[in-house]
């Protein structure tokens, strides 16, 4: 186990491109003092324009295909689209397990630089991209195949700053690039991929499971979103949430090149507080590839984060698609009950103006944001509550939910009364 800091002051950004089987190098990122990264494209990717698959901008606001250093976007300092592919609160606490191990338990996560944890996480990251030390050979950082009790184990450990096994250490680094601050791991089943996520030690109630019903829920309304399923490890329930940014292809994989809703808004995340649908749903206007049918998506979204009390909406779990033109939503994920000590409760984004209540209310004087018709937006909000009642208990019968917390979740987080205040 590695002991000392690493400190790093560049890595090569590898893509891949739409449809291609295999990485190019793209550019490189160097560190320009106080923790400040920049980007360049390198000379053989800009020249791929008459090839069979040519170059794309890793994203065209932020990074657009020239030569030479490419100056980040005012009060990032590092571009967005990179920074999506950093691991967040949970990998970053496995980096720091498998640097330090059990000293690393209280690390403070930003004592280790931007590219150490680009350089350090898994290959198997969200999105098109990877990170490497050579610009010429391609070596990726994965796992051996371990069973989900063991994950589950390791998670544990890593919670409690405890040293893994050296075989554990690499199954649990594989999942180190995904975000989120929840224990989860990445895993291939059946010619699949998925994004396992565990129960936390922390937890006081089946936070798992609420996020299960809600994620079904949201597929029978009708909405566009990941596909999920729910299975035992160690008496323990883990959802698998499938994968849709790779497909599956002789015997190989295809990447789906991704951007946050917060790089879309050309934010840090120590600003994500001024993230909001009003200003996402101008952005799918005019740069979406369908924005009408992607505006009525983004409300009913929105929509159904309130009724199922999801008020960890921010601007990392909204995503889209990029293929170098144009962009689309991703399916949603992420879509988890909170809990919540009194009766009154507020979204992650605003909603309406400086207003982020969540109340349905904000949603109908949102509705003109996404072309919708106050008569149109009604009938969406009708519908989905309709649906939500006629498919919990068959929902709940699935993830094999008891009474008791099949109580706590129903008119608490699931439509609860505050939500349905002046409407």
């Amino acid at each position: 186990m590695t002991t000392s800091k690493k400190n790093y002051d560049h890595a090569f950004v590898w893509i891949w491109l739409p449809n291609e089987l295999h990485p190019v190098v793209a550019g490189k990122l160097t560190e320009h003092g106080q923790g400040r990264l920049v980007f360049n494209y390198g000379k053989s990717y800009l020249e791929r324009v008459n090839d069979e698959c040519p170059a794309i901008s890793i994203y065209e606001p932020e990074l657009p295909l020239r030569a030479g250093v490419i100056e980040n976007l005012k009060g990032l300092h590092i571009p967005g689209c990179i920074r999506d592919s950093s691991p967040d609160a949970w990998g970053r606490r496995v980096i720091i397990n498998q640097l330090y191990g059990s000293k690393g338990a209280d690390t403070d996560t930003s004592n280790l630089s931007e590219l150490t944890y680009l350089l350090e996480s898994g290959s198997d990251r969200i999105g098109a991209l990877d990170f490497q030390l050579s610009p010429t050979e391609y070596i990726p950082r994965v796992s051996q195949h371990v069973e989900l009790d063991e994950l589950i184990s390791s998670a544990e450990k890593v919670e409690q700053g405890i040293p893994l096994t050296a075989e554990l250490d690499r199954a649990l680094f594989h999942g180190s690039s995904i975000g989120g601050a929840r224990p989860k791991a990445l895993i291939q089943s059946n010619g699949k991929k998925y994004v396992a996520k565990f129960s936390s030690s922390t937890d006081l109630w089946s936070i798992v499971k609420a996020e299960f019903i809600a994620m079904r829920l949201a597929k029978h309304a009708g909405l566009n979103v990941a596909n999920v399923h729910l299975v035992k490890a160690a008496h323990k329930d883990v959802l698998l949430v499938e994968r849709f940014d790779r497909i599956a292809y002789e015997n190989n994989w295809t990447r789906k090149i991704m951007v946050s809703a917060l790089t879309l808004f050309e934010l840090d995340d120590m600003f994500a507080r001024y993230a909001s649908y009003e200003r996402l749903a101008e952005i799918i206007r005019y740069k979406f590839s369908q924005p009408k049918e992607e505006l009525k998506e983004l409300f009913r979204r929105l929509v159904f984060n309130i009724l199922c009390g999801n008020t960890d909406d921010h601007a990392r779990n909204h995503a889209a698609f990029w293929d170098g033109k144009y962009l689309s939503l991703t399916p949603a994920y992420d879509i988890c009950p909170q809990g919540r000590t009194g009766n009154e409760a507020s979204q992650a984004m605003l909603i309406y103006g400086s207003e982020n209540l969540s109340q349905l209310k904000l949603c109908l004087k949102a509705a003109k944001y996404c072309l919708l018709g106050d008569d149109e937006a009604r009938d969406i909000i009708n519908r989905l509550v309709m649906s939500i009642q006629s498919n919990w208990d068959k929902v709940c019968d699935e993830a094999e939910l008891s009474s008791v917390d099949k109580n706590v979740l129903w008119e608490r987080e699931f439509l609860n009364s505050f939500s349905m205040v002046g409407i």
